[in-house]
């Protein structure tokens, strides 16, 4: 089963912005639906808040104290597809920073509802 770290957006989480937290990235997830093309595992969600000074540190950290390296990082769909989109992130960059940071291929997007 592929291993999906997930970052997503705080601000959207915590204030139900088309987003009421991160159950619907699980829901995709586990009926490999939307942006998972079959179930995954799930082995860290990151929350991104603003400014997103941290995401990359955090990122990092929860790699390393989980002890899992997932096969793949996904900037959640409240991220990578947001409207209005982030005003101090640019999701395309951001994907590339975590690629180098990691070596893990970043994706955009969870699911579509």
């Amino acid at each position: 089963m592929k291993k999906v770290m997930i970052v997503g957006c705080g601000h959207y989480m915590s204030t139900g912005t088309a987003c009421p937290g991160d159950w619907k990235c699980f829901k995709a997830a586990n009926l490999g639906e939307g942006k998972f093309p079959e179930k995954t595992e799930i082995t860290s969600f990151v929350r991104c808040d603003c400014p997103g000074r941290t995401v990359v540190p955090n990122v990092m950290t929860a790699i390393k104290l989980s002890g899992v390296t997932p096969d793949e990082i996904k900037l959640s769909s409240c991220m990578a597809m947001a409207k209005p989109v982030c005003p101090t992130l640019n999701m395309q960059e951001l994907a590339g920073i975590l690629k180098t940071k990691t070596g893990i291929e970043v994706t955009m997007g969870t699911h579509e509802y």
